[in-house]
């Protein structure tokens, strides 16, 4: 694929494309300015943008995309992105809960000011 094809179908800029292999994330074939996208390097694009949907950084995805191996099909990448799409869920939801619970606060506080409020304005009114 061209770098114009890779752009529309992941919907990312050529810079981005460039940054990523700036980065070496991803490794097409130079022929003189032109760059060729091959079907590894869409499948780690895939990756990647997954990776970043996620909220891993650029390292933590350059770490798993490195564990590939033909020898092995795969397995080994695939068995430790399982074990860090976990960790990831797993603090997912902590923040969950912490947001959930700083939500219920802020619910509590705005009923209370609500309620303040409907007082000042009801003994404003008395006088």
């Amino acid at each position: 694929m061209t770098i114009r094809e890779m752009c529309e179908a992941f919907d990312v800029t050529p810079r981005t494309l460039r940054f990523y292999e700036a980065k070496e994330l991803i490794f097409p074939i130079r022929e003189g300015q032109k760059r060729l996208f091959t079907k590894r390097d869409r499948a780690r694009l895939k990756l990647i943008m997954r990776g970043k949907k996620f909220g891993f950084s650029l390292e933590e995805i350059r770490q798993l995309l490195d564990l590939f191996s033909e020898n092995d099909g795969g397995v080994v990448q695939l068995r430790e992105t399982l074990k860090a799409y976990r960790v990831k869920l797993a603090g997912m939801e902590e923040q969950k809960q912490l947001l959930l619970s700083v939500m219920a606060d802020l619910e509590h506080e705005i009923e209370f000011a609500e309620t303040e409020l409907e007082k000042q304005t009801r003994e404003g009114t008395k006088s």
